[in-house]
């Protein structure tokens, strides 16, 4: 059973302590033979933040200068998930699903795979047609960036999710190389839909459903040989 906790606007310091405190939780759960192994965590960030991945490249594509990201009132803060540099601020939902993959019986590649699915499907809910792009991971609408993704997974627990711009300042993307794809644009739900862009809380409650509906299917599945963790 996929439980899941809205936690309203947190700063992404206090939202990266309370995931791993839930890690820690479900990896000890484990030998307790009686756990919850799935946790989904659904947030905005506020004040908003730019996070920049262990990736040595990340930190060149961040393109503002230390006064105008004071003006503009954003951090920086860094990261131990994977991908490049992304933006997170209010108006947009995170997502941190912290699964036991060993229950999902997935791995890196196809949890991501997974990630992406789900959030094509809540898209789809509100007649938004997101796609995968073979050479970047995420969702796309019309070659436009509207879900970012980076997670980290250790003793097959991940940790970290996903990015859906709902009515994100889409501008402040202009201060990075969004994920370090130079030339890609960014694009968001209010973006595209206008004025029949829904509320955060009906959003939430739609990622709610299709999460809900795809652990409980995925976790039915067999499962397979574990294999070696890449890393902790």
């Amino acid at each position: 059973m996929l439980q899941i906790s809205d936690l309203g606007s947190v700063p992404y310091e206090e939202a990266l302590e309370f995931q791993q405190q839930t890690h820690q939780k479900i990896v000890e759960g484990r030998n307790a033979g009686s756990y919850s192994p799935f946790r989904l965590l659904l947030l905005e960030h506020d004040p908003p933040v730019i996070t920049l991945s262990k990736r040595p490249a990340s930190a060149a594509h961040l393109l503002a200068t230390p006064e105008k990201l004071a003006a503009s009132g954003i951090k920086i803060c860094k990261t131990d998930r994977g991908g490049d540099i992304t933006y997170h601020g209010p108006g947009q939902l995170v997502g941190y699903p912290i699964f036991d993959l060993n229950e999902l019986s997935l791995r890196i590649h196809s949890y991501m795979r997974f990630l992406e699915g789900c959030i094509i499907d809540v898209l789809a809910k509100f007649d938004i047609k997101g796609k995968r792009d073979k050479c970047a991971t995420g969702v796309w609408v019309d070659g436009s960036k509207i879900c970012a993704m980076g997670v980290r997974v250790s003793k097959w627990v991940s940790m970290h999710g996903f990015a859906l711009n709902v009515t994100t300042n889409l501008d402040h993307f202009d201060l990075i190389v969004p994920c370090g794809l130079a030339g890609r644009t960014v694009t968001s739900m209010k973006n595209i839909l206008g004025d029949q862009c829904p509320s955060m809380d009906e959003v939430k409650r739609i990622v709610s459903d299709v999460f809900t509906a795809a652990v409980s299917e995925q976790s039915t599945q067999p499962q397979g040989q574990v294999q070696q963790e890449p890393h902790q």
